[in-house]
């Protein structure tokens, strides 16, 4: 006779094996994961794990709808807030993602070291498409706030959320491949001064897109660079100043 798990022990049981699954795609890579590799960290049996998962990718989806609606309990309230302007919500829906950044420091900076190889392309492709997905109805949702309040100009509100994300997105990436040229020659006033433009420049090119007034989007500052700069030394991204 079967043995009846219950829903709590189940989800656990499921969100342990994303767990491994995250740790072993920022130090492996996802292309190089295997399912026995998650097995191994676990110590479960083939037949316990595919009571979870039909396969690989399987968990690979859960995974990414694991990010998604962690994000989202962070925005979505944000969106939906009657008290704030288009412009207010703009601004506080990139500052939640900025503090959700920080707050997970190590694992930005350790995935960072392995996420643009290529045994993580599939990842990046999924998790882009999927908060992509979601969080351009959210962005898009502002635009209209923002033309019926008569403080954004676009023409195309419905598809704001698209444009919006498409330029994050590559803020981001820009973003990231400044962070491991630093990595590789650790100038701190030529890192900032690149991290400062970049983010003007795209803050820019957003808040244009929306025909939103100019210093829509909070300006990023050199405490906040100098913070990420101190992290990535501490985690080994980045020699310390005076040492070989």
């Amino acid at each position: 006779m079967a043995r009846t798990v219950k829903p709590e022990e189940r989800t656990a049981r499921r969100n342990e094996i994303l767990d491994v699954t995250q740790r072993l795609v920022v130090t492996k890579g996802y292309e190089r994961m295997t399912v026995q590799d998650i097995l191994a960290e676990l110590k479960m049996s083939s037949g316990a794990f595919y009571h979870y998962f039909g396969s690989k990718p399987e968990v690979l989806d859960a995974l990414v709808d694991r990010i998604k609606e962690e994000s989202g309990a962070e925005l979505l309230p944000v969106v939906r807030d009657g008290a704030l302007s288009a412009p207010e919500k703009l601004r506080a829906f990139f500052q939640v993602l900025d503090r959700m950044r920080t707050e997970r420091q190590a694992t930005v900076i350790a995935l960072l070291q392995i996420w643009y190889d290529d045994s993580n392309a599939i990842v990046r492709q999924k998790v882009e498409a999927a908060t992509t997905a979601w969080r351009a109805p959210l962005i898009a949702e502002v635009a209209r706030q923002g033309v019926r309040e008569g403080v954004f100009s676009t023409a195309f509100p419905d598809q704001a959320g698209e444009i919006v994300l498409a330029l994050a997105n590559a803020m981001g990436t820009a973003h990231a491949q400044l962070m491991l040229a630093f990595a590789r020659d650790p100038d701190e006033r030529r890192f900032t001064e690149g991290v400062l433009a970049l983010h003007a420049a795209f803050s820019d090119a957003i808040e244009r897109a929306l025909g939103a007034p100019a210093g829509s989007l909070p300006p990023a500052d050199e405490a906040a660079v100098a913070f990420w700069i101190k992290a990535m030394r501490a985690h080994g991204m980045a020699a310390s100043p005076g040492r070989s």
